[in-house]
């Protein structure tokens, strides 16, 4: 047994000394930074007005977390970011659960549906940004809904020039792009719910829409808890997406841009705040995904 136990700390310890260097210690660095006035190659002394002797010199209390809340661009961006992730959870979810569902039914080819729905999920961020920007400032917006194209739909045209519009956009962006991803997740959960409930319910003449809510949607929750983890979670981080697609132009900020533009608003550059809100930003997430993971849990326990 204690050969087993030197072999384990073995082989854990270079992914233990990889996770403290690259994670830990920055993120401890991060929270520290935060409650200082750093200007990224340096630490600032508010006292004598320049450059700080000592780290401890610096320490500004909670003066980053009230700057971050009285700047507006922050808090703008927190609501910015909570509409889109309204938007995109329930628009990814309900795309992927009815991919799953169509391609469960499918008896020939499933594989070649299942790989095409995937692709998109391959695209890096800043790629798939670029190509719907073209999308949307030239094919929705000239040729398919201008005065001269198939419908004159004034809402789908500018739709990156504008803060309601350009939620919508990249919703459609990020449902394209992830939909595919998160159906594989359904279709596991799918295989896992045995046939014999829905032949006794096709037995006792259950509709299909009875037979989905009372079995398919109870034994899909463990999906549910994972795809509703991960949707979440990925649309308060989007940022790749946001830069292509808008560059945070027309108050389209969400919170990973605006802590990235933190410190080229503010001169000189504050990297303090900009710690501030990255700690914000990481407690929210945290605390939004977990109570959402808690609700799911308790809602499988009881499936």
């Amino acid at each position: 047994m204690d050969i087993y136990r030197r072999q384990f700390w073995i082989f854990v310890a270079p992914a233990l000394i990889l996770f403290t260097v690259v994670i830990l210690f920055p993120f401890i660095m991060g929270v520290f930074n935060s409650f200082a006035a750093w200007r990224g190659t340096y630490y600032y002394d508010g006292v004598t007005g320049g450059r700080a002797a000592s780290v401890w010199k610096s320490l500004a209390g909670f003066a980053n977390y009230k700057a971050a809340f009285l700047d507006e661009r922050f808090v703008r961006s927190i609501w910015y970011t909570v509409r889109y992730t309204i938007l995109a959870v329930i628009s990814i979810n309900a795309a992927a659960l009815a991919l799953a569902l169509l391609v469960n039914k499918i008896t020939s080819g499933a594989g070649l549906f299942r790989t095409a729905y995937f692709l998109p999920n391959m695209l890096g961020g800043l790629a798939l940004g670029f190509i719907w920007q073209f999308v949307f400032q030239i094919i929705f917006t000239d040729l398919l809904f201008g005065p001269g194209g198939i419908l004159h739909i004034e809402f789908l045209r500018y739709m990156t020039q504008d803060s309601t519009k350009a939620l919508f956009a990249l919703m459609l962006l990020s449902t394209w792009q992830t939909a595919g991803y998160m159906m594989i997740i359904y279709i596991a959960g799918l295989n896992n719910i045995p046939r014999d409930l829905y032949e006794a319910a096709a037995i006792d003449g259950a509709s299909p829409l009875l037979t989905f809510r009372k079995i398919t949607v109870p034994m899909l929750m463990p999906s549910f808890t994972v795809v509703f983890f991960m949707t979440l979670a990925n649309s308060f981080k989007l940022l790749d997406q946001n830069v292509a697609l808008t560059d945070g132009e027309f108050n389209t900020r969400m919170l990973a841009m605006q802590i990235l533009r933190t410190v080229k608003d503010t001169t000189p550059p504050d990297y303090g705040k900009a710690q501030a809100q990255a700690v914000l930003f990481f407690i929210m997430i945290a605390a939004i995904t977990l109570t959402q993971v808690a609700f799911t849990k308790k809602r499988e326990m009881e499936a």
